[in-house]
C-alpha cells in the first residue's frame, strides 16, 4: 500500500505545488537571504524544490528496488550539474535539494567545499535540516541550510562577493521550482 501512496504521491505533485508549499514571500525572503549570504564570501549557494522525482527516479525506486536515499541523492547530484552549480570559479558551489513529495533535504557540495567538512559532518548537518522538512516547515529548513553554510563559506572562502560562475555570471539567488 505504501507503494502505490508514494507513486500517487510523486505523480500528482508538480512545480505549481512547489510554488504553492513555499509561497512568493518565502521565495523572496529565501532569496534574500541567499544574496546576503553571498556578499561575505566567494561561495554560490543554490536552492532548488523539487516537487516530485521524475518518472525515471521513481522507477529506480518502485520498480528496481534502489534505497530511496540513494535515489534522492542521484537526483541532487544531477540538478547539481543541470543548474551549474560546479562550474563556480573557485570550487565553491553547493546545491540544497528539497523533495517536497518525501518532505527530504539533500545538499551536494563542490569539491573544494565538501572537503571543508568530513562526510560524517555533511550527513550530520543534513539530518539536523530533516526535521523542519518533515514538518513541512519547508521554509525554515532552507533557511537553516543557508545559514549554516554561509557560516561554512565564510570561514573557508571569506571575501568581497560571489565570484560567480567560471564562465560569467553567478547563479540566481531565487530558489529554482521543479
Amino acid at each position: 500500500m505504501e507503494t502505490l501512496r508514494r507513486l500517487l504521491r510523486h505523480l500528482w505533485l508538480d512545480a505549481d505545488d512547489a510554488r504553492r508549499a513555499l509561497g512568493e514571500a518565502a521565495l523572496d525572503r529565501l532569496e534574500a537571504r541567499v544574496r546576503s549570504s553571498e556578499t561575505g564570501h566567494t561561495g554560490q549557494i543554490c536552492l532548488c524544490v523539487e516537487a516530485s522525482l521524475p518518472p525515471s527516479y521513481l522507477w529506480r525506486h518502485l520498480a528496481r528496488r534502489e534505497a530511496l536515499a540513494s535515489v534522492i541523492r542521484d537526483r541532487a547530484i544531477t540538478l547539481f550539474g543541470k543548474q551549474r552549480v560546479w562550474d563556480t570559479e573557485d570550487n565553491n558551489g553547493v546545491l540544497v535539494y528539497l523533495l517536497l513529495a518525501e518532505h527530504r533535504i539533500e545538499i551536494v557540495a563542490d569539491r573544494a567545499l565538501a572537503r571543508q567538512l568530513e562526510p560524517a559532518a555533511w550527513r550530520e548537518l543534513v539530518d539536523r535540516l530533516a526535521t523542519p522538512c518533515r514538518e513541512a516547515r519547508f521554509e525554515d529548513a532552507l533557511a537553516a541550510a543557508v545559514d549554516c553554510l554561509d557560516q561554512l563559506l565564510r570561514a573557508a572562502f571569506r571575501g568581497a562577493g560571489a565570484t560567480g560562475l567560471a564562465s560569467g555570471g553567478g547563479l540566481s539567488d531565487r530558489p529554482v521550482l521543479r
